[in-house]
């Protein structure tokens, strides 16, 4: 098991590395740089706040739903970042690009990436039509994450799972 799951890392390392430094342009920096902002707590808790507060029948409704999964979903990330206590790559791995400021707590899962797709599942579950939209600017939340050394694919992918899971749980109850 221990083969596995170092073949793994060593394929997570290289797609990382990839993402990180092959990877670099100024139009991409500034672009990655403005996105990573999107599945921020700020944007994602003002996103669904604003749906549910302001918005009239479905809209409203789709806000609560966001809201419910944005809740949701942050209790196992808070509970995962302290049970798996991993370092976030530019604190590990030697020579790797990142953003001023970066955060020092733990990497998995992705905390951004995570509010960004619960965010944007329960739209786009809702609101079949937006889908082309919401999901690809989730998933370029997620690859910012990478982009800017801050978390490694498999932090990203648990978030994003984390996100579908609280969407679909709190479906039921929602409308």
């Amino acid at each position: 098991m221990s083969r596995v799951f170092s073949w793994l890392q060593q394929r997570e390392r290289r797609v990382f590395y990839w993402m990180n430094r092959r990877l670099r342009h100024s139009a991409l920096n500034v672009l990655f740089h403005a996105a990573t902002h999107l599945g921020g707590a700020a944007f994602t808790i003002a996103a669904a706040l604003s749906l549910s507060l302001f918005g009239s029948g479905s809209l409203q409704w789709i806000g609560l739903h966001c809201c419910a999964t944005l809740a949701l979903s942050h209790i196992p990330v808070a509970v995962m970042k302290r049970v798996y206590p991993r370092l976030r790559p530019y604190l590990d791995l030697p020579g790797i690009h990142t953003c001023k400021n970066p955060l020092t707590d733990h990497s998995f899962p992705s905390g951004h990436t995570t509010a960004c797709f619960a965010i944007a599942l329960p739209i786009a579950y809702a609101l079949p039509w937006l889908s082309p939209i919401l999901l690809p600017v989730a998933f370029f939340v997620g690859l910012s994450r990478i982009y800017l050394g801050l978390h490694y694919p498999s932090d990203c992918l648990a978030g994003l799972f984390i996100a579908a899971a609280a969407a679909w749980a709190t479906a039921p109850f929602i409308g």
